[in-house]
């Protein structure tokens, strides 16, 4: 099995000669595009996604209420209406 120090350190090399090479400029540039991109795409994060789901379920939670309420006043016996 190998040590876990060996590839740190293997990391920590391969880190240190991206870092002296072109490839980190290419990398920069790489994530500006594509941060440039993503932005006018209109996305939204993970945390508004989330809390715009938790909305959602309360809506149709009481949508569901709602209509149960409905169905039970529609169809509850009632004094018919006298006319006027």
């Amino acid at each position: 099995m190998l040590d876990p120090r060996i590839l740190e350190e293997l990391g920590a090399r391969l880190s240190g000669l991206i870092a002296a090479s072109p490839a980190a400029d290419i990398e920069k540039n790489a994530r500006a595009l594509l941060g440039s991109v993503f932005a006018k795409l209109d996305l939204v994060s993970r945390e508004e996604f989330d809390i715009q789901t938790q909305v959602l379920q309360r809506t149709r939670e009481k949508l569901k209420a709602l209509e149960a309420r409905l169905d039970r006043l529609e169809n509850s016996p009632h004094e018919p209406a006298q006319p006027a």
